[in-house]
């Protein structure tokens, strides 16, 4: 009875003759990394010695789900200069991809770069060792084909190929992912904007001048930096022109921490004066205003002094009012000497008056 390889109960397995054993059909690739406690493997150092057939997949179907003992193995290239969130996005999306996948990741050697692309900052064991450490890779294959061909395809048993969907033009081709996606192996990813190796070479070159006095500063010598002697006194001369900036930007924030404490108890104590001065007013104003403390105490004791300087006079039906024995009537013939007559007639005047008084009292 013929058996059929693990990969067949979806769908998609080649029938083997009889004489094949179950050993012979299993598949032996290896599994997705689990835990993250170590590295991700070198594809030379764990590499896919599958007994069964590699039967091809289509996108549906690996997107339907495979059996856990074959997972769908997903490729990945690039050059990975200055590993950064592009391109661990561009990964976790190709890991992504299918339910049960396995991602390969091709760095290509600095030889093959700086042949067709240029020269890296980082070099090629610096990115292979970026690379192993990214959480969603399963497997590094080190000096990757700068074009994919069936006999790498084969070898690493390669399902699918995750790049952004962009023509790639390079080698003399306008397109190095071509022939990949003419067979139906291609699957596109998404880009990140924003940022890109070239875009972090770029900003490294227009602040130059900032970097190369940062790494002076911090030890690393003009001949390790490539700076001319000039430029070295240069740099140095702004640094400590910036540290005198720095050391009058403390002092001016100091300075501003201390008026503004003074201007806090200023007005701390400006509110206490004027709350002190109110009280005082008030209470001045209610010792000496129009209707005062001190003007009533001031009435009462002028009233009791002119009560002391003139008493008050007995009452007109006192015996004593009618005559007083002490003063005696003056008679008739006194004439008042300090009011002598101004005239005759008032002399003439006079004399008759008393004549009259005299006969009255006859």
């Amino acid at each position: 009875m013929p058996v059929r390889a693990a990969g067949a109960e979806s769908g998609t397995g080649i029938p083997k003759s009889p004489s094949d054993t179950m050993e012979e059909l299993e598949h032996t690739c290896p599994q997705p990394r689990l835990t993250l406690t170590a590295p991700a493997p070198f594809a030379d150092e764990t590499s896919c010695q599958c007994q069964a057939p590699h039967e091809k997949l289509t996108i549906a179907q690996a997107r339907l789900g495979t059996p856990v003992d074959r997972p769908v193995r997903v490729y990945a290239d690039g050059i990975f200069d200055l590993f950064h969130a592009g391109h661990a996005r561009a990964l976790m999306q190709a890991k992504t991809l299918f339910p049960n996948s396995y991602l390969l990741v091709g760095v290509c050697s600095d030889d093959l770069t700086h042949k067709f692309k240029g020269f890296t900052v980082m070099n090629e064991t610096e990115r292979y060792e970026a690379l192993r450490h990214c959480r969603y890779v399963d497997e590094v294959i080190r000096d990757a084909p700068w074009t994919l061909t069936p006999e790498f395809l084969e070898k690493h048993k390669i399902d699918f190929v995750a790049h952004d969907d962009i023509p790639y033009s390079s080698a003399g081709s306008d397109d190095v992912y071509k022939h990949i996606k003419e067979a139906g192996m291609f699957v596109p990813t998404q880009r990140t904007e924003g940022i890109s190796t070239s875009d972090i070479i770029t900003r490294i070159v227009r602040d130059y001048d900032v970097y190369a006095r940062r790494n002076l500063q911090r030890g690393y010598t003009a001949k390790e930096l490539n700076v001319s002697f000039i430029n070295e006194k240069k740099y140095r001369f702004q640094n400590q022109v910036d540290k005198m900036k720095e050391k009058v930007k403390n002092v001016e924030e100091k300075s501003k921490e201390f008026v503004y404490k003074v201007e806090e108890k200023s007005h701390d104590l400006i509110q206490k004066w004027e709350e002190k001065s109110r009280e005082f007013i008030g209470n001045f104003l209610e010792l000496f205003g129009p209707d005062g403390a001190w003007k009533q105490m001031f009435q009462e004791r002028s009233g009791r002094m002119l009560q002391a300087f003139s008493p008050r006079q007995s009452p007109n039906s006192s015996p004593t009012r009618g005559r007083s024995p002490s003063r005696s009537p003056s008679p008739p013939w006194v004439i008042n000497k300090t009011s002598p007559p101004s005239s005759p007639k008032a002399a003439s005047a006079s004399l008759s008056s008393m004549s009259e008084g005299d006969e009255d009292e006859k």
